[in-house]
């Protein structure tokens, strides 16, 4: 029984020492962040693994600008913030982290300043607490390049509809057709849009719709910004779009013709389509308004243009 307690002993006493190890080896490498970077390409962002033994919240996030800002080992990548613009302040709001640049920050190409944003978002919003970045030049709100404030951000807006990383961005010029001032007709815009490969231009058309107008275009929204995108395909050059029931809610004072043919003559700016099938939740036998039948096949209509 000794040799037993004895032997039980010197078991124990190797698990403690073993756990000990573990824990110090823990202590030591610390916690492991993906820093975010661009390449030099400007297609797409990368991650870096980067080690801290920071845990304090306020700490963490100026160690992270920090890294955001020097170079990479591999020079095929450069640092988000190491650009002529400069980062002034940042301060947190409950979730939510602002960061303050000055005006050189809206000087960056439309998309080389799209990826600096993805890779500082992605890379803060890995921090305890923070869920959410938003972004300001001189205190006032970030705009994009059609003049809408960007709002806030999170990881999950710089993920492409396949559920992968962030790749390859494109700029593009976009003809929509959005409502004017009294709702009984429709007005040209013209929009430059920075998007992923991934999203085919027929749904990006659908997107930018449905988000309405920018702050400096002087249309008005046609379409309830509610209604989420089932699916948006194009057969033998007629584009059919399925949307969900919200479409069918219209909350601005339009016409049915106008947002009808908002989305019917954007699209049909497309090279690749000649006529719109629009549908609810799969469904084309709906009025929209009571007296348009979706069962049609619309073509454009620039009778309502201005």
């Amino acid at each position: 029984m000794k040799k037993k307690g004895k032997y039980l002993f010197l078991l124990l006493l190797m698990t403690a020492v073993v756990c000990a190890c573990s824990m110090q080896d823990t202590d030591q490498q610390g916690r492991v962040y993906k820093i975010y970077y661009v390449n030099n390409e400007e297609t797409g962002i990368s991650p870096y693994e980067y080690v801290t033994e920071t845990t304090d919240q306020s700490a963490l996030i100026k160690e992270l600008l920090e890294q955001l800002g020097m170079a990479s080992d591999r020079l095929e990548y450069k640092a988000p913030l190491s650009g002529a613009f400069r980062l002034l302040d940042h301060n947190i709001s409950k979730d939510q982290l602002i960061l303050n640049f000055d005006e050189n920050y809206m000087w960056q190409p439309v998309t080389t300043e799209v990826l600096v944003r993805a890779a500082i978002v992605r890379t803060l919003t890995q921090i305890e607490g923070i869920q959410y970045v938003s972004f300001q030049v001189r205190t006032e709100p970030l705009m994009d390049a059609s003049g809408t404030v960007v709002g806030i951000m999170n990881a999950d807006m710089f993920v492409d509809n396949a559920g992968n990383e962030i790749n390859a961005y494109e700029k593009v010029k976009l003809t929509l057709y959005l409502a004017n001032e009294r709702g009984d007709g429709l007005k040209t815009v013209t929009r430059s849009v920075v998007y992923s490969s991934n999203i085919s231009m027929e749904r990006l058309v659908v997107e930018q719709l449905i988000a309405g107008p920018g702050e400096s275009e002087n249309v008005y929204p046609t379409i309830n910004p509610g209604t989420k995108i089932i699916s948006v395909n194009v057969k033998d050059g007629i584009c059919y779009v399925d949307l969900d029931s919200a479409f069918l809610t219209q909350l601005y004072n339009v016409t049915s013709g106008v947002t009808i043919y908002s989305l019917t003559n954007s699209l049909v700016e497309l090279p690749n389509i000649n006529k719109v099938q629009i549908s609810i939740n799969g469904s084309t036998n709906v009025n929209y308004k009571e007296n348009i039948s979706l069962a049609t096949v619309f073509e454009r209509n620039l009778e309502l243009v201005s």
